[in-house]
């Protein structure tokens, strides 16, 4: 073999014990990621609920297969996954667990369940209506060992069920509970598509309602047109408390809205911020609009 083809070779092997050692380098960071990101998938209780995640720990799952899920005080559900499984830089133990995959047995007993609260949806409109009890089922739920069943109402005020509980027990055969609930929970549970065309925050990820006033949106300078601002809930969108806090540290350090300033280059009334740009628009006594740089406007209120 000539020199050359030699020099060839002796590249061409260094060169694959190169990628070879890249790949196997690249593949030991993954591991060694991994170990420390839980594997994530998406689970549904119902096909008609919207999603929530949950740790797989190190079962093989995919679309369609049905687990056991570990959830809050001691609860067991199936569960059906919807998503492929990923990993995520959160911290385990946040999130359900699922034990194992659900046996046949225990996806019969849950299509059972599932064909059960139909019928129980059924028996407690009936019965709502003939009481005369002015309320809105939202959802009913039976739990999986199937100790009792929970209806999810809406009410504009306080309802006596108590009769309503004794007949549905003796519909039933079996322990009730009534939970009253928000608008805003009952749009959490039923899910729908938002004015920004994507699906509600309350059935995605937001387990929590914090407050939400007109200030807020005053604050941000949106129209306060009750049909541009709300949800599908009819109150304020949720999604306004999300840069509230970037307008409130910036209008701490300017003048409100709506009040008069006077520097050497401009006299007017302040009529809006906009935090993308950094800027204060102010209108002049000629009606006329002029957007100035925050920092140089916080300058010319210094001199």
């Amino acid at each position: 073999m000539s020199k050359n083809n030699k020099n060839t070779t002796h590249k061409k092997k260094t060169s694959r014990r190169h990628r070879e050692s890249k790949k196997s380098f690249e593949g030991r960071e993954r591991s060694r990621r991994h170990l420390k990101e839980p594997l994530i998938v998406e689970v549904v209780l119902r096909d008609d609920l919207p999603g929530f995640h949950a740790e797989a720990g190190p079962l093989p799952l995919k679309r369609g297969d049905y687990v056991l899920l570990q959830l809050p005080e001691e609860r067991v559900e199936v569960a059906k996954v919807v998503s492929p499984p990923v990993y995520l830089p959160i911290q385990s133990g946040l999130l359900p667990k699922i034990k194992r995959f659900a046996t046949a047995k225990e996806i019969t007993r849950y299509k059972e369940n599932i064909e059960f609260e139909d019928k129980a949806w059924d028996v407690c409109e009936t019965l709502a209506q003939e009481l005369g009890l002015e309320m809105k089922l939202v959802r009913v739920e039976r739990l999986f060992d199937r100790s009792k069943v929970i209806f999810y109402y809406t009410a504009d005020g306080r309802i006596d069920f108590r009769q309503l509980v004794k007949d549905l027990v003796r519909a039933l055969r079996t322990r009730i509970e009534m939970r009253q609930i928000g608008v805003r929970h009952e749009a959490g549970m039923l899910g729908g598509i938002g004015s920004c065309g994507r699906e509600i925050c309350c059935s995605l990820f937001l387990r929590k309602f914090d407050p939400v006033s007109i200030k807020i949106a005053k604050e941000q300078s949106l129209p306060l047109d009750p049909t541009k601002i709300s949800g599908i809930c009819g109150r304020l969108l949720c999604c306004l408390l999300y840069e509230y806090d970037v307008y409130a540290e910036l209008s701490a350090s300017l003048p409100k809205i709506g009040k008069r300033v006077s520097t050497e280059s401009i006299e007017g009334k302040i009529v809006r911020y906009n935090i993308f740009r950094s800027s204060v628009t102010v209108e002049t006594p000629e009606g006329q609009e002029v957007e100035i740089p925050v920092d140089e406007f916080r300058k010319e209120l210094k001199k």
